[in-house]
């Protein structure tokens, strides 16, 4: 069996002919940082010490001629042609230990809601072993069978005892996937779930405030992480701010206002982009933060949503003081021709 090696670390990590190589790190247990898993947003990028591997189909914006040149790959798509391929990964301990994911998991449909007009939730239980899933990582839903492709959507709530997963899903004009969700699937159907997958996750051991910035449903895995820490007692500030376009957009205010009440260390606050209301803080995150925290230099801080908010999120955080080593990202990509497999949609 070919086998892929971390360096500096020396780890090695088995390769199947039928995986590629992000899915062998992860059936191994390590986080590299994912989110496409079709070539397109770049966030697999490594360079390749030695060995041959068949690149695939990958965009130019996520991997240039240059980086190719200069022996880069994309590890979503690189298929093995070697028996060994040697990457150089210096953070390949600094991430908690991912759980293998599984593929073809069989779930029930127990319930679902419509939050806002274009946002529905699910709740999923195992029929047999629940998917083992660090909070703030994501599933691929679909039925490839029936022409339905997969999408990857968050999981909303933190690990439960009973294995259920709760995904909220957007729909998207055109999207197959989330379309056949809000107008095929209903409570009692069984549908097969993969994952978990990504490496938007929290480090265990951090003791420091967390301020978690999330749009639209990006919501669903900030929600994960938070309900997560609070649960375990994290005694550090945790807060959220979450963006939307009106207050018809808005979900989760019971739930949060729940935790606030409950929690001391826990806050959030809504802000709406396109009209005022009383109760809610108006304006785009980007010209906010620079007011409400003027100093992220200690703080962990997560964001989700659109690569657009999270891009422009992350890049004023940075200008606040947010440390490279402290900052998490999970863009929301929209791919309608690679492969079709991005999300949402």
């Amino acid at each position: 069996m070919a086998r892929i090696v971390i360096q500096p670390s020396g780890k090695l990590v088995e390769w199947k002919k039928e995986d590629t190589a992000l899915m062998a790190l992860e059936r191994a247990g390590y986080a590299l940082p994912n989110n496409c898993r079709a070539g397109a947003c770049g966030e697999c990028k490594v360079k390749v010490l030695q060995g041959e591997f068949d690149q695939g189909m990958v965009l130019d914006m996520a991997l240039t001629e240059d980086e190719r040149k200069n022996g880069y790959g994309l590890m979503c798509m690189a298929k093995q042609l070697s028996d060994e391929m040697e990457i150089e990964w210096l953070d390949a301990e600094a991430r908690p230990k991912l759980f293998p994911p599984r593929e073809g998991a069989l779930f029930v449909l127990v319930d679902r809601r419509e939050l806002t007009p274009r946002t529905l939730e699910l709740h999923l239980r195992p029929v047999g072993k629940p998917i083992r899933y660090w909070p703030g990582q994501y599933v691929r839903l679909g039925d490839p069978r029936a022409g339905i492709p997969l999408r990857a959507y968050s999981i909303a709530n933190a690990p439960q005892s009973t294995g259920e997963i709760t995904l909220q899903i957007a729909r998207t004009e055109g999207g197959v996937t989330s379309t056949w969700i809000a107008e095929t699937l209903k409570p009692g159907d069984t549908v097969k779930v993969n994952g978990a997958y990504g490496a938007f996750i929290g480090d265990p051991s951090a003791e420091t405030p967390v301020l978690c910035l999330a749009a639209g449903t990006g919501l669903a895995p900030v929600l994960d992480l938070s309900e997560a820490a609070l649960r375990r007692g994290y005694r550090k500030k945790v807060e959220i701010i979450f963006s939307a376009r009106t207050e018809a957009d808005v979900y989760g205010r019971g739930m949060l206002a729940w935790w606030r009440t409950k929690h001391r260390n826990f806050d959030y606050k809504v802000t709406l982009t396109r009209e005022q209301k009383e109760g809610f803080l108006h304006g785009r995150i980007t010209a906010l933060l620079p007011k409400l925290y003027p100093d992220l230099s200690g703080t962990s801080v997560f964001v989700a949503g659109s690569t657009a908010f999270v891009d422009d999120c992350m890049a004023v955080a940075k200008t606040l003081g947010a440390q490279e080593q402290l900052t998490h990202k999970e863009g929301f990509f929209e791919i309608q021709d690679l492969r079709n497999q991005g999300r949402p949609g």
